[in-house]
């Protein structure tokens, strides 16, 4: 495992296939200013071109904050034209993250507020410690999300319950997250980081080309129609079963042993 800072608020570990990003800023619990916020753009666009190289991005913070939201002190008191650009870096470094090839695992090991909820859904899979708050309390302060907020959680939780739970601004348990869809799985804290690694090196044991296909075909097939979604699965297992992982699993499947995959 190697260390680098690649920003006084980001972390990177890297893990041979496996990379955690970690936002280290305990005394505000994590919350995101432009910087970081450029930051987090800049990795998600390098990390982009290193798909065969890393398969699984875990997302994660620092103390009792994952991430709490937009740093409001970074706008108090600004105008227009500087809350607006915030805004439309946010939609890009989120949108950079949701496109992402890899694998996304977001541990939520505090509050995920605002932002840091909305950056957490653009993650294809959600972690969270027995003691996470999950919330979008923009409209306490008369406002409403704008990283997704409104647009990803219907997605995950359905158009009643994120209508609920952005309408009120209520701060939901980690429980109840599971129970709503907005989280696979709550961990006890100190075992968070080590069942997100094991899911973590679960997926990156996959066949590499098949792993990446996968997260395309389902993310592009819930923007399509279902005859489209059918007909882009077919293909993409066509061309599955032409590389030499496809041929290889399948050998390995009728000789009974572990397959050998190559990512080609």
């Amino acid at each position: 495992m190697s260390e680098e800072r690649l920003h006084p608020n980001l972390v990177l570990e890297r893990h041979g296939a496996i990379e955690v990003l970690r936002v280290d800023r305990e005394e505000a619990l994590g919350a995101l200013n432009f910087e970081i916020q450029a930051a987090l753009g800049d990795y998600a666009a390098d990390v982009a071109n290193r798909s065969y190289e890393v398969r699984v991005v875990i997302l994660t913070g620092t103390g009792r904050g994952f991430v709490a939201g937009a740093d409001i002190a970074g706008y108090h008191g600004a105008g227009q034209t500087v809350f607006d650009d915030f805004q439309r870096r946010s939609r890009r470094t989120f949108d950079a993250i949701a496109a992402l090839p890899q694998i996304t695992i977001c541990a939520v090991n505090g509050y995920a507020l605002g932002g840091g909820f909305e950056l957490a859904l653009c993650c294809d899979f959600i972690f969270v410690n027995e003691k996470t708050k999950l919330g979008l309390p923009e409209i306490k302060l008369g406002l409403l999300p704008g990283g997704g907020g409104t647009q990803r959680l219907p997605r995950l939780v359905g158009p009643m319950r994120a209508k609920e739970i952005l309408l009120t601004g209520r701060m939901i348990t980690a429980a109840e997250a599971v129970e709503y869809g907005a989280a696979l799985e709550a961990c006890a804290p100190d075992k968070l980081m080590d069942r997100a690694m094991e899911f973590a090196e679960l997926l990156a044991g996959q066949a590499p080309v098949a792993l990446l296909e996968g997260k395309r075909v389902i993310d592009d097939g819930l923007d399509a129609a279902l005859s489209a979604g059918l007909t882009m699965e077919q293909r993409v297992l066509g061309a599955l079963f032409a590389t030499d992982d496809g041929k290889e699993g399948i050998a390995a499947f009728m000789e009974k042993r572990d397959p050998k995959f190559k990512g080609r």
